[in-house]
Protein backbone atom coordinates (compact mmCIF):
# COMPACT_ATOMS: atom_id res chain seq x y z
CA UNK A 1 0.00 0.00 0.00
CA UNK A 2 1.43 3.42 -0.58
CA UNK A 3 1.48 5.38 1.80
CA UNK A 4 -0.22 8.79 1.83
CA UNK A 5 1.95 12.08 1.06
CA UNK A 6 2.99 14.42 3.64
CA UNK A 7 0.74 17.17 3.07
CA UNK A 8 -2.59 14.52 3.73
CA UNK A 9 -0.56 13.13 6.75
CA UNK A 10 -0.40 16.93 8.03
CA UNK A 11 -4.04 17.25 6.94
CA UNK A 12 -5.41 13.92 8.79
CA UNK A 13 -3.72 14.40 12.08
CA UNK A 14 -4.75 18.18 12.02
CA UNK A 15 -8.70 16.81 10.91
CA UNK A 16 -8.27 14.23 13.92
CA UNK A 17 -7.10 16.78 16.34
CA UNK A 18 -10.05 19.24 15.48
CA UNK A 19 -12.42 16.48 15.90
CA UNK A 20 -11.30 15.52 19.40
CA UNK A 21 -11.33 18.98 20.01
CA UNK A 22 -14.91 20.11 18.54
CA UNK A 23 -16.23 17.08 20.31
CA UNK A 24 -14.92 17.43 23.73
CA UNK A 25 -16.27 21.20 23.29
CA UNK A 26 -19.56 19.86 22.24
CA UNK A 27 -20.06 17.86 25.01
CA UNK A 28 -18.86 20.21 27.60
CA UNK A 29 -21.25 23.37 26.40
CA UNK A 30 -23.58 20.35 25.99
CA UNK A 31 -23.49 19.59 29.89
CA UNK A 32 -22.77 22.95 30.78
CA UNK A 33 -26.13 24.50 29.41
CA UNK A 34 -27.93 21.60 30.72
CA UNK A 35 -26.65 21.78 34.23
CA UNK A 36 -27.35 25.83 33.95
CA UNK A 37 -30.92 24.76 32.82
CA UNK A 38 -31.32 22.40 35.55
CA UNK A 39 -30.14 25.12 38.49
CA UNK A 40 -32.77 27.78 37.22
CA UNK A 41 -35.42 25.12 37.56
CA UNK A 42 -34.29 24.06 40.55
CA UNK A 43 -34.04 27.90 41.97
CA UNK A 44 -37.41 28.70 40.51
CA UNK A 45 -38.73 25.49 42.56
CA UNK A 46 -37.35 26.41 46.15
CA UNK A 47 -38.90 30.11 44.93
CA UNK A 48 -42.02 28.42 43.66
CA UNK A 49 -42.67 26.17 46.87
CA UNK A 50 -41.42 29.13 49.73
CA UNK A 51 -44.48 31.03 48.16
CA UNK A 52 -47.14 27.76 47.94
CA UNK A 53 -45.82 26.88 51.60
CA UNK A 54 -46.84 30.33 52.59
CA UNK A 55 -49.75 29.72 50.90
CA UNK A 56 -51.14 26.44 52.55
CA UNK A 57 -50.59 27.65 55.73
CA UNK A 58 -52.86 30.11 55.75
CA UNK A 59 -56.66 28.98 56.89
CA UNK A 60 -59.29 28.19 54.13
CA UNK A 61 -56.32 28.36 51.55
CA UNK A 62 -56.65 25.94 48.60
CA UNK A 63 -54.25 24.97 45.81
CA UNK A 64 -57.07 24.28 43.49
CA UNK A 65 -58.32 27.90 43.85
CA UNK A 66 -55.54 29.43 43.08
CA UNK A 67 -57.18 31.78 40.77
CA UNK A 68 -54.51 34.71 40.54
CA UNK A 69 -51.99 32.18 38.16
CA UNK A 70 -49.61 33.74 39.89
CA UNK A 71 -48.00 30.62 42.24
CA UNK A 72 -49.77 27.76 39.70
CA UNK A 73 -48.98 27.97 35.32
CA UNK A 74 -51.96 26.09 33.70
CA UNK A 75 -50.09 23.55 31.73
CA UNK A 76 -46.37 23.98 33.45
CA UNK A 77 -46.57 23.95 36.42
CA UNK A 78 -48.42 22.05 39.49
CA UNK A 79 -48.68 21.48 43.66
CA UNK A 80 -50.21 18.71 46.02
CA UNK A 81 -50.20 18.78 49.69
CA UNK A 82 -50.05 15.16 51.00
CA UNK A 83 -50.19 14.20 54.72
CA UNK A 84 -47.75 11.97 56.70
CA UNK A 85 -49.37 8.61 55.25
CA UNK A 86 -49.33 10.10 52.12
CA UNK A 87 -52.93 10.76 51.28
CA UNK A 88 -53.40 14.01 49.43
CA UNK A 89 -55.08 16.80 51.11
CA UNK A 90 -54.79 19.56 48.21
CA UNK A 91 -54.14 19.54 44.82
CA UNK A 92 -54.35 21.35 41.50
CA UNK A 93 -56.32 20.43 38.41
CA UNK A 94 -56.19 17.88 37.14
CA UNK A 95 -53.78 15.96 39.41
CA UNK A 96 -56.90 14.30 41.73
CA UNK A 97 -56.35 12.43 44.47
CA UNK A 98 -52.67 9.73 42.89
CA UNK A 99 -50.09 10.79 45.18
CA UNK A 100 -46.97 12.17 43.58
CA UNK A 101 -44.39 10.57 45.90
CA UNK A 102 -43.86 6.98 46.64
CA UNK A 103 -43.84 5.87 50.31
CA UNK A 104 -39.61 6.13 50.36
CA UNK A 105 -39.56 9.36 48.81
CA UNK A 106 -42.53 10.41 51.27
CA UNK A 107 -40.38 9.30 54.10
CA UNK A 108 -37.42 11.30 52.67
CA UNK A 109 -39.46 14.35 52.32
CA UNK A 110 -40.31 14.58 55.93
CA UNK A 111 -36.92 15.11 57.14
CA UNK A 112 -35.90 17.39 54.78
CA UNK A 113 -36.39 18.88 50.72
CA UNK A 114 -35.97 16.44 48.05
CA UNK A 115 -35.98 16.76 43.93
CA UNK A 116 -37.22 14.33 42.37
CA UNK A 117 -38.10 13.98 38.03
CA UNK A 118 -40.96 12.33 36.58
CA UNK A 119 -41.74 11.76 33.09
CA UNK A 120 -45.39 12.35 33.32
CA UNK A 121 -48.47 13.65 35.72
CA UNK A 122 -52.00 13.05 35.34
CA UNK A 123 -52.97 15.91 32.77
CA UNK A 124 -49.55 16.56 31.16
CA UNK A 125 -47.43 14.09 29.53
CA UNK A 126 -44.70 15.94 29.69
CA UNK A 127 -41.55 15.69 31.53
CA UNK A 128 -41.23 17.46 35.16
CA UNK A 129 -39.22 18.37 38.26
CA UNK A 130 -40.81 17.99 41.35
CA UNK A 131 -39.58 19.53 44.44
CA UNK A 132 -41.18 17.99 47.67
CA UNK A 133 -40.55 19.62 51.44
CA UNK A 134 -42.27 19.32 54.52
CA UNK A 135 -44.69 22.06 55.35
CA UNK A 136 -46.95 22.25 58.90
CA UNK A 137 -49.87 20.46 57.36
CA UNK A 138 -47.72 17.59 56.07
CA UNK A 139 -45.33 17.67 52.77
CA UNK A 140 -45.80 19.93 49.90
CA UNK A 141 -45.14 18.78 46.24
CA UNK A 142 -44.39 21.28 43.75
CA UNK A 143 -43.38 20.82 40.28
CA UNK A 144 -42.79 22.38 36.68
CA UNK A 145 -42.53 20.84 33.54
CA UNK A 146 -39.21 21.03 31.95
CA UNK A 147 -40.16 20.49 27.99
CA UNK A 148 -38.83 24.03 27.25
CA UNK A 149 -35.69 22.59 28.23
CA UNK A 150 -35.40 19.34 26.98
CA UNK A 151 -36.44 21.00 23.26
CA UNK A 152 -33.34 23.85 23.89
CA UNK A 153 -31.17 20.96 24.96
CA UNK A 154 -32.33 18.63 21.93
CA UNK A 155 -32.18 22.07 19.43
CA UNK A 156 -28.35 22.48 20.71
CA UNK A 157 -27.78 19.02 20.12
CA UNK A 158 -28.82 19.69 16.50
CA UNK A 159 -26.98 22.34 16.06
CA UNK A 160 -23.78 21.53 17.15
CA UNK A 161 -24.30 18.15 15.18
CA UNK A 162 -24.66 20.40 11.66
CA UNK A 163 -22.17 22.79 12.53
CA UNK A 164 -19.18 20.51 14.22
CA UNK A 165 -18.55 18.86 10.90
CA UNK A 166 -18.84 21.96 8.66
CA UNK A 167 -16.13 23.50 11.31
CA UNK A 168 -14.47 20.25 10.90
CA UNK A 169 -14.19 20.44 7.21
CA UNK A 170 -13.85 24.24 6.87
CA UNK A 171 -10.46 23.66 8.85
CA UNK A 172 -9.57 20.65 7.34
CA UNK A 173 -9.46 22.78 3.63
CA UNK A 174 -7.39 25.58 6.35
CA UNK A 175 -4.78 22.61 7.24
CA UNK A 176 -4.41 21.38 3.80
CA UNK A 177 -3.88 25.06 2.38
CA UNK A 178 -1.26 25.65 5.20
CA UNK A 179 0.42 22.16 4.89
CA UNK A 180 1.07 22.99 0.88
CA UNK A 181 1.88 26.68 1.90
CA UNK A 182 4.32 25.29 4.31
CA UNK A 183 5.86 22.53 1.93
CA UNK A 184 6.31 25.23 -0.55
CA UNK A 185 10.16 25.53 0.13
CA UNK A 186 10.54 21.78 0.60
CA UNK A 187 8.99 21.09 -2.91
CA UNK A 188 11.19 23.79 -4.50
CA UNK A 189 14.11 21.86 -2.71
CA UNK A 190 13.25 18.79 -4.24
CA UNK A 191 12.90 20.22 -7.99
CA UNK A 192 16.09 21.68 -7.68
CA UNK A 193 17.75 18.56 -5.89
CA UNK A 194 15.99 16.75 -8.99
CA UNK A 195 18.09 18.67 -11.19
CA UNK A 196 21.87 19.02 -9.85
CA UNK A 197 23.90 16.26 -10.96
CA UNK A 198 27.92 15.55 -11.36
CA UNK A 199 27.71 17.98 -14.33
CA UNK A 200 26.10 20.63 -12.79
CA UNK A 201 28.79 21.70 -10.16
CA UNK A 202 28.18 24.59 -7.55
CA UNK A 203 24.53 24.40 -7.81
CA UNK A 204 22.77 24.78 -4.44
CA UNK A 205 19.11 23.88 -3.04
CA UNK A 206 16.97 27.35 -2.53
CA UNK A 207 16.87 28.08 1.24
CA UNK A 208 13.61 29.61 2.65
CA UNK A 209 15.17 32.64 5.47
CA UNK A 210 12.38 31.16 7.77
CA UNK A 211 14.56 31.16 10.52
CA UNK A 212 13.17 27.36 11.27
CA UNK A 213 14.05 23.51 10.82
CA UNK A 214 13.67 24.46 7.08
CA UNK A 215 16.15 26.90 6.69
CA UNK A 216 18.39 24.45 8.57
CA UNK A 217 17.50 21.54 6.95
CA UNK A 218 18.15 23.17 3.31
CA UNK A 219 21.60 24.71 4.89
CA UNK A 220 22.43 20.95 6.05
CA UNK A 221 21.90 19.96 2.84
CA UNK A 222 23.90 22.44 0.81
CA UNK A 223 26.36 21.67 3.02
CA UNK A 224 26.46 18.12 2.60
CA UNK A 225 26.51 18.78 -1.37
CA UNK A 226 29.19 20.58 -1.15
CA UNK A 227 31.23 17.92 1.12
CA UNK A 228 29.88 15.98 -2.29
CA UNK A 229 31.48 17.98 -5.02
CA UNK A 230 34.45 17.98 -2.63
CA UNK A 231 34.74 13.94 -1.79
CA UNK A 232 33.88 13.71 -6.16
CA UNK A 233 36.66 16.12 -6.76
CA UNK A 234 39.15 14.37 -5.19
CA UNK A 235 38.39 11.32 -6.91
CA UNK A 236 38.35 12.77 -10.00
CA UNK A 237 41.52 14.02 -9.60
CA UNK A 238 43.19 10.88 -7.74
CA UNK A 239 41.79 8.65 -11.09
CA UNK A 240 43.37 11.19 -13.41
CA UNK A 241 46.59 11.46 -11.31
CA UNK A 242 46.49 7.63 -10.83
CA UNK A 243 45.79 7.70 -14.89
CA UNK A 244 48.72 10.04 -15.45
CA UNK A 245 51.27 8.38 -13.11
CA UNK A 246 50.52 4.85 -14.52
CA UNK A 247 51.03 5.95 -18.25
CA UNK A 248 54.77 6.91 -17.65
CA UNK A 249 56.36 3.51 -16.51
CA UNK A 250 53.37 1.61 -19.33
CA UNK A 251 55.21 3.85 -21.82
CA UNK A 252 58.65 3.21 -20.90
CA UNK A 253 57.69 -0.97 -20.98
CA UNK A 254 56.62 -0.60 -24.16
CA UNK A 255 59.32 1.86 -25.67
CA UNK A 256 62.07 -1.33 -23.71
CA UNK A 257 59.93 -4.35 -25.17
CA UNK A 258 59.96 -2.17 -28.76
CA UNK A 259 63.55 -1.73 -28.89
CA UNK A 260 64.50 -4.72 -27.74
CA UNK A 261 62.39 -6.55 -30.47
CA UNK A 262 63.71 -4.48 -33.53
CA UNK A 263 67.08 -3.81 -32.13
CA UNK A 264 67.86 -7.00 -29.82
CA UNK A 265 70.82 -8.53 -32.00
CA UNK A 266 72.78 -9.42 -28.62
CA UNK A 267 71.47 -11.78 -25.70
CA UNK A 268 73.66 -8.97 -23.45
CA UNK A 269 71.37 -6.72 -25.20
CA UNK A 270 68.15 -8.72 -24.54
CA UNK A 271 69.22 -9.03 -21.02
CA UNK A 272 69.34 -5.15 -20.41
CA UNK A 273 65.97 -4.59 -22.05
CA UNK A 274 64.45 -7.31 -19.55
CA UNK A 275 65.96 -5.77 -16.66
CA UNK A 276 64.82 -2.02 -17.46
CA UNK A 277 61.56 -3.71 -18.38
CA UNK A 278 61.38 -5.70 -14.64
CA UNK A 279 62.09 -2.38 -13.06
CA UNK A 280 59.53 -0.70 -14.33
CA UNK A 281 57.03 -3.36 -13.56
CA UNK A 282 58.40 -3.33 -10.05
CA UNK A 283 57.46 -0.02 -10.01
CA UNK A 284 53.73 -0.67 -11.45
CA UNK A 285 53.72 -2.80 -9.18
CA UNK A 286 54.31 -0.78 -6.18
CA UNK A 287 52.18 1.76 -8.11
CA UNK A 288 49.22 -0.36 -8.34
CA UNK A 289 49.81 -1.73 -4.50
CA UNK A 290 49.98 2.39 -3.26
CA UNK A 291 46.46 2.69 -4.80
CA UNK A 292 44.86 -0.11 -3.47
CA UNK A 293 46.12 0.66 -0.21
CA UNK A 294 44.86 3.68 -0.64
CA UNK A 295 41.46 2.75 -1.70
CA UNK A 296 40.99 0.32 1.05
CA UNK A 297 41.64 2.95 3.53
CA UNK A 298 39.19 5.30 2.15
CA UNK A 299 36.41 2.61 2.67
CA UNK A 300 37.69 2.28 6.36
CA UNK A 301 38.55 -1.42 5.86
CA UNK A 302 42.47 -0.78 5.99
CA UNK A 303 43.06 -4.29 8.42
CA UNK A 304 45.57 -3.79 11.25
CA UNK A 305 47.39 -6.91 12.94
CA UNK A 306 48.32 -4.82 16.32
CA UNK A 307 50.34 -6.43 18.62
CA UNK A 308 53.39 -4.98 21.25
CA UNK A 309 56.51 -4.19 19.45
CA UNK A 310 60.16 -3.08 20.25
CA UNK A 311 60.72 0.63 18.90
CA UNK A 312 64.20 -0.76 18.00
CA UNK A 313 63.48 -4.18 16.45
CA UNK A 314 61.06 -2.16 14.28
CA UNK A 315 63.50 0.58 13.36
CA UNK A 316 66.85 -2.24 13.26
CA UNK A 317 64.55 -4.40 10.34
CA UNK A 318 63.64 -1.07 8.03
CA UNK A 319 67.46 0.14 8.66
CA UNK A 320 68.86 -3.68 7.70
CA UNK A 321 66.64 -3.20 4.34
CA UNK A 322 67.83 0.17 3.30
CA UNK A 323 71.36 -0.98 4.56
CA UNK A 324 72.31 -1.80 0.69
CA UNK A 325 71.55 1.42 -0.86
CA UNK A 326 73.08 3.58 1.77
CA UNK A 327 76.46 2.09 1.31
CA UNK A 328 75.90 1.97 -3.01
CA UNK A 329 75.55 5.98 -2.36
CA UNK A 330 78.29 5.63 0.21
CA UNK A 331 75.21 7.37 2.55
CA UNK A 332 75.02 6.59 6.16
CA UNK A 333 72.12 5.05 7.67
CA UNK A 334 71.48 5.17 11.87
CA UNK A 335 68.73 3.85 14.10
CA UNK A 336 68.07 4.13 18.15
CA UNK A 337 65.48 3.79 20.29
CA UNK A 338 65.24 3.78 24.29
CA UNK A 339 65.81 0.47 26.15
CA UNK A 340 62.46 -0.73 26.67
CA UNK A 341 60.29 1.48 24.50
CA UNK A 342 57.02 -0.35 23.43
CA UNK A 343 54.59 0.51 20.49
CA UNK A 344 51.32 -1.09 19.90
CA UNK A 345 50.78 -1.84 16.07
CA UNK A 346 50.80 -3.44 12.80
CA UNK A 347 54.41 -4.30 12.21
CA UNK A 348 53.87 -4.80 8.55
CA UNK A 349 52.22 -1.33 8.33
CA UNK A 350 54.62 0.30 10.10
CA UNK A 351 57.84 -0.98 8.27
CA UNK A 352 56.07 -0.11 5.30
CA UNK A 353 55.75 3.37 6.49
CA UNK A 354 59.04 3.62 8.17
CA UNK A 355 60.48 2.20 4.25
CA UNK A 356 58.60 5.11 2.52
CA UNK A 357 60.36 7.88 4.77
CA UNK A 358 63.77 5.92 4.35
CA UNK A 359 63.17 5.68 0.68
CA UNK A 360 62.33 9.32 0.44
CA UNK A 361 65.65 9.93 2.37
CA UNK A 362 67.77 8.19 0.43
CA UNK A 363 66.39 9.65 -3.51
CA UNK A 364 66.23 12.96 -2.25
CA UNK A 365 68.26 13.80 0.82
CA UNK A 366 71.85 14.00 1.71
CA UNK A 367 73.91 12.99 3.90
CA UNK A 368 73.16 10.80 7.17
CA UNK A 369 70.00 9.36 6.98
CA UNK A 370 68.86 8.52 10.73
CA UNK A 371 65.95 6.63 12.39
CA UNK A 372 65.08 7.07 16.12
CA UNK A 373 62.23 6.81 18.43
CA UNK A 374 61.85 8.41 21.55
CA UNK A 375 58.58 8.73 24.24
CA UNK A 376 56.75 11.73 24.27
CA UNK A 377 54.24 11.83 26.97
CA UNK A 378 51.25 9.66 26.19
CA UNK A 379 52.62 8.75 22.61
CA UNK A 380 55.51 7.25 20.85
CA UNK A 381 57.45 9.06 18.14
CA UNK A 382 59.27 7.79 15.04
CA UNK A 383 61.02 9.88 13.24
CA UNK A 384 63.41 9.75 9.65
CA UNK A 385 65.66 12.65 9.04
CA UNK A 386 68.16 13.43 6.60
CA UNK A 387 70.77 15.75 5.78
CA UNK A 388 69.60 17.32 2.44
CA UNK A 389 68.40 20.54 1.08
CA UNK A 390 64.76 19.55 2.93
CA UNK A 391 61.52 20.36 1.39
CA UNK A 392 60.64 23.28 -0.88
CA UNK A 393 59.14 26.33 0.86
CA UNK A 394 55.35 26.29 1.58
CA UNK A 395 55.55 22.21 0.56
CA UNK A 396 55.74 21.03 3.90
CA UNK A 397 51.26 21.83 4.34
CA UNK A 398 50.90 19.51 0.96
CA UNK A 399 53.38 16.89 1.69
CA UNK A 400 51.29 14.41 3.30
CA UNK A 401 48.57 15.15 -0.24
CA UNK A 402 48.02 12.39 -2.78
CA UNK A 403 50.68 13.34 -5.90
CA UNK A 404 52.08 16.02 -4.10
CA UNK A 405 55.91 16.65 -5.37
CA UNK A 406 58.03 19.39 -4.91
CA UNK A 407 58.26 21.48 -7.23
CA UNK A 408 62.40 22.05 -6.54
CA UNK A 409 64.88 20.15 -4.09
CA UNK A 410 63.23 16.57 -3.62
CA UNK A 411 62.48 15.92 -6.86
CA UNK A 412 62.48 12.28 -8.25
CA UNK A 413 60.67 9.64 -10.03
CA UNK A 414 58.23 8.61 -7.51
CA UNK A 415 54.76 8.73 -8.04
CA UNK A 416 53.88 11.22 -4.81
CA UNK A 417 52.06 8.30 -2.87
CA UNK A 418 54.97 7.83 -0.05
CA UNK A 419 53.98 10.39 2.40
CA UNK A 420 50.38 9.73 1.90
CA UNK A 421 50.21 6.29 2.46
CA UNK A 422 52.25 7.47 5.82
CA UNK A 423 49.42 9.31 7.00
CA UNK A 424 47.03 6.93 6.38
CA UNK A 425 48.57 4.23 7.75
CA UNK A 426 49.45 6.53 10.92
CA UNK A 427 45.71 7.60 11.23
CA UNK A 428 44.39 3.62 11.03
CA UNK A 429 46.55 3.48 14.14
CA UNK A 430 44.86 6.47 16.11
CA UNK A 431 48.08 8.61 15.44
CA UNK A 432 48.97 10.86 13.09
CA UNK A 433 52.20 12.04 10.67
CA UNK A 434 53.83 15.23 10.93
CA UNK A 435 56.94 17.03 8.27
CA UNK A 436 59.04 19.56 9.11
CA UNK A 437 62.62 21.12 7.77
CA UNK A 438 65.30 20.54 10.47
CA UNK A 439 66.60 24.07 12.07
CA UNK A 440 70.59 22.61 10.99
CA UNK A 441 69.27 21.69 7.70
CA UNK A 442 67.84 18.50 5.94
CA UNK A 443 63.93 17.07 5.81
CA UNK A 444 62.14 15.74 9.14
CA UNK A 445 59.13 13.50 9.18
CA UNK A 446 58.20 11.45 11.96
CA UNK A 447 54.76 9.75 13.08
CA UNK A 448 53.19 10.11 16.42
CA UNK A 449 51.16 6.88 17.87
CA UNK A 450 49.53 6.59 21.20
CA UNK A 451 51.90 4.06 23.38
Amino acid sequence: MRPLPIRMRVTAAMALAMAVVLAASGWFLYTRLESHLSAALHRELRVRAQDLAALVNQPGASLAHDGSGRLIEKGESYAQLLDTTGTVLDATRPLGHAPLLSAAQLSRARRGPIFAARSSVPGLNEPSRILALPVKRGVLVVGITHQDDVETLASFRDELLIAGPVALLLASLIGYFLAGLSLHPVEAMRRRAAAISADTPGERLPVPPTRDELERLGSTLNEMLGRLEDALQRERDFVADAGHELRTPLALLRTELELALRHGQSAEGLREALRASTREVDRLAQLADDLLLIARSERGSLPLRVETLEAVDLLSAVATRFQWRAEETERTLEFGAPNGLRVKGDRLRLEQALSNLVDNALRHGEGRVRLRAAQANASVELHVEDEGPGFANGFVDLAFERFSRSQRGREGSGAGLGLSIVRLIAEAHGGKAEAANAADGGAHVWLVLPS
